[in-house]
């Protein structure tokens, strides 16, 4: 895995894809928020939406959830990481 520079987003693609994915979906786009932080080998994005929010990017039984994941996993290959997605309160 290439090195990361602290001035760089990690996985800028998979971070793309699931910021904009995630504001098309909740009611206020502005309060979409999206970390990443490197561990074991992976980037872990972490999303924050605002309040309200957090069941329509779970989606039912977690379906919407696990197709967001499966989307940018797909996306990160495109910057040779693997990552994984939390989704927090």
């Amino acid at each position: 895995m290439p090195e990361l520079d602290p001035n760089m987003i990690p996985a800028p693609t998979a971070t793309a894809v699931l910021t904009h994915v995630v504001r098309s979906i909740v009611d206020d786009p502005e309060a979409v928020k999206v970390d990443a932080t490197e561990g074991r080998g992976r980037i872990r994005l972490e999303v924050r939406v605002g309040p309200g929010d957090l069941g329509r990017v779970i989606g039912r039984r977690g379906r919407t959830a696990q197709s967001i994941r499966t989307l940018v996993r797909a996306a990160a290959t495109r910057d040779e990481v693997e990552v994984d997605v939390d989704f927090a309160d």
